[in-house]
């Protein structure tokens, strides 16, 4: 579908929208996230042998989303506008936080889930009139390695598109689609 003059009559001004589409950091940050969304399934079928979709919508699991989506975004705007600019060290700042935050604080809550839901299943049954209390989730976070891989996914996805395909408006006007507003 492409966005029609029409569709965008609504809008006041598709300034914004036309940035947003032009954003080939924003997009192939994205783009590397859902790679690592994707394979997660591609893991499942290849190493479990099972069909297993839930696993594109899960928060834990190899590899980390989260740390692609992170990597690389900070990579391309490194790539983009220089690594010794100050955006790009924000950029590398946060994405140390989630990187940590992935490996140690999500992942310490979901041990602390699975003993907790151990204790709950350990007590041997419910209190009279009592309902069932759902079970915590478990997979929040993820190991080094899950991490690890999933901020080398990263800029191997986010680069090559950057420096290759460009944003999802360079690529429209690539393909000779009329321009927007």
């Amino acid at each position: 579908m492409t966005l029609s003059p029409a569709l965008l009559s609504g809008f006041h001004d598709a300034r914004p929208l036309l940035a947003m589409l032009d954003n080939a950091v924003l997009w192939w940050g994205l783009a590397a996230c859902g790679a690592a969304q994707l394979s997660k399934l591609l893991i499942e079928l290849v190493v479990h042998r099972r069909w297993n979709p839930k696993v594109l919508v899960e928060t834990g699991g190899m590899p980390s989303s989260h740390s692609a989506l992170m990597t690389g975004t900070a990579a391309g705007l490194g790539w983009q506008l220089g690594f010794a600019d100050g955006v790009f060290a924000l950029a590398a700042t946060l994405c140390f936080v989630v990187l940590y935050d992935a490996s140690g604080v999500r992942r310490a809550a979901g041990l602390t889930a699975e003993r907790v839901n151990g204790l709950v299943s350990d007590a041997g049954g419910l209190v009279a009139g009592e309902t069932p209390a759902k079970p915590l989730k478990q997979n929040l976070g993820h190991t080094r390695l899950e991490v690890l891989i999933g901020s080398l996914m990263g800029p191997l996805v986010a680069l090559p598109g950057l420096a290759l395909v460009g944003s999802p408006l360079q690529l429209a006007q690539l393909w000779g689609l009329p321009p927007l507003g």
